[in-house]
Formats: C-alpha cells, structure tokens, sequence
C-alpha cells in the first residue's frame, strides 16, 4: 500500500514517524516551508531528505502542479494529518483507496477549529482521536478509528496535545494494519449529527474576572504555550497569561467587585473573580504597580 503523507505541524512529523517505524511505504511527502498560523509548524521536508522520500513544498494543497506532482507518485491512498486547508474533490478522487484525515474530537462530536482548545476552555471531561475518509465537507467523512482520553482539571494546552499524540501512536499502527488487508471497518457519520465549533478570535483568550475562578483556569490553561496565550488588557495594552492558580477564597464580601487585587506575593498576584479568587502565577506584567491602578 503505497501512501502519500500531507502535513505541517508537530502531529504531523510524529504520525510521520511512527509511519515510518512500521516500515509503511511512504511514497511522497507535502509540507510547507513556513506557516503564519501554525504554532506547532514542523517542516517534514528534513525527514523526506533522511529517508529518501520525494518532497514537496506548496502552500496550496489544490494547485494544478501540486496535483500533477501527487498523480506522479501513483499513490494508492493519501494520509492529511495536520493540515489547515480544505481538500477539495479533484485531490480526493486521486487515490483509489482515498484520503484519511484525523481530527482530534470524537466526531460527529465538535467539527471543526481548534478542538482541543475548546475541549478545554467548556471543561469538557472527555475528548478523543477520530481517523476518517475525507469527503468534501468538513470532518464529515466516514469514521475508520476512534478512541478517547480524559480530560483532568490540571490539564493543559501541551498535556492534552501530548495525550492526543500518545494514543494517535497506537491507532496508527492498527489502522495501518487494516487498510493494507483491506479489512477496515466504515462508520458513516450523520450530517444533522453533532456540532461545529468556530474559528476562535483573539476576543475569545480575553481573561474578563467577571468569570468564575474555574472558567478562567480552563481559558489560561487552553490557551498556554504552545499557543498564544490568554491575556488581560490593562490600560490599553494586552498582557499574556502563562498559568494561574485556584485562589482560596472561596467566600468574600458581597461588596468586593471582580477584578479587585486582593494580594500580590512577589510575581503572584491574586484577583477576585466572578465565585472567588484567582492567582496569576506567570503572567508578562512588569510594572506591578499598574495592576493595581487599571485592573
């Protein structure tokens, strides 16, 4: 089963690897040099050179020579893991097996942007990987694999990517497996079913202490490194939130309003939030002292 590999992120070089650990027969590689709205951008392009493997830059998946080069390679199915483009029909009729895509939610189940993030930010206790057949709507396409993973309370931007790529390492293999034997069970999705979560704004990383305590730990948690972070405005400028803490007040007086500075321990600095406190523990404020006029 020859299989041509399309992708550009941190998920992509490890499902790339764990391909090559099986000793799949990776025929072709797409990537892109550089990406503006990638925090996790790799460029695979080194690991074609290591192994040998044909390599191509594009920035558009759907050009006419980008086509022309993927029909060359006479792949017998394309593999798009981590790739911020719609595959439109004419690159998904190319392989006689088809295109699998992956999406880090349990479809039908939160289609769309930034899944892990949202995931997050609801305090969902459940996520999951779903591998599927692309189709030419959006995460839409019969579903091949899927499994899930907890979601704690301390979890985190790169703890849940981690968690995603641990159990991605073991669905890979298995479904590696099937499509070579031809075995690999299809579970259609219902269109109606499910939901689609949005692209998220900078609007959306906005910490407002209105919030409870538990939503603003879910927002500054999602949002951490490697992505880019929650952040508060203060005076007119955005400064970003690394990592906070639940603070212990749990009871304050009525008249104390969100927003107020209850405490600052060195770097710490503790607010009371919409149900109690919050402490901002790493966090690019400087100047102290401005908190405690704007805030």
């Amino acid at each position: 089963m020859k299989i041509l590999f399309i992708g550009t992120v941190e998920f992509s070089a490890r499902a790339l690897e764990k391909l090559l650990q099986i000793n799949a027969d990776i025929v072709g590689i797409v990537t892109r040099k550089e990406s503006k709205i990638n925090s996790d951008f790799i460029d695979l392009s080194p690991m074609g050179k290591e192994f040998g493997i044909p390599t191509r830059y594009t920035k558009n998946i759907n050009d006419t020579e980008t086509l022309a080069w993927i029909r060359e390679l006479d792949a017998d199915i394309l593999m798009c893991f981590g790739w911020s483009e719609l595959i439109k029909k004419e690159l998904l009729e190319i392989p006689p097996m088809g295109v699998v895509g992956f999406h880090p939610a349990l479809l039908p189940n939160n289609r769309g942007r930034h899944p892990l993030i949202w995931a997050k930010i609801l305090g969902l206790e459940k996520s999951g990987n779903t591998f599927f057949l692309m189709d030419e709507g959006a995460d839409t396409g019969d579903i091949l694999s899927q499994r899930s993973f907890v979601i704690t309370e301390n979890d985190d931007a790169r703890s849940l990517y981690k968690k995603m790529v641990a159990l991605a390492m073991i669905q890979i293999p298995e479904l590696h497996e099937q499509l070579k034997s031809g075995d690999c069970p299809r579970y259609p999705q219902f269109r109606d079913a499910g939901n689609y979560w949005r692209k998220r704004t900078r609007n959306d990383g906005l910490i407002d202490f209105r919030m409870s305590t538990q939503l603003i730990c879910n927002l500054v948690r999602a949002l951490t490194k490697p992505y880019a972070g929650a952040h508060l405005s203060i005076g007119g400028n955005n400064y970003s939130v690394w990592k906070v803490e639940k603070g212990e007040r749990l009871s304050l007086p009525a008249n104390i309003e969100p927003g107020k500075i209850l405490r600052i321990e060195g770097n710490k600095i503790e607010v009371k939030t919409g149900n109690g406190s919050v402490w901002l523990v790493d966090h690019e404020i400087k100047d102290l002292e401005l908190v405690g006029r704007f805030l």
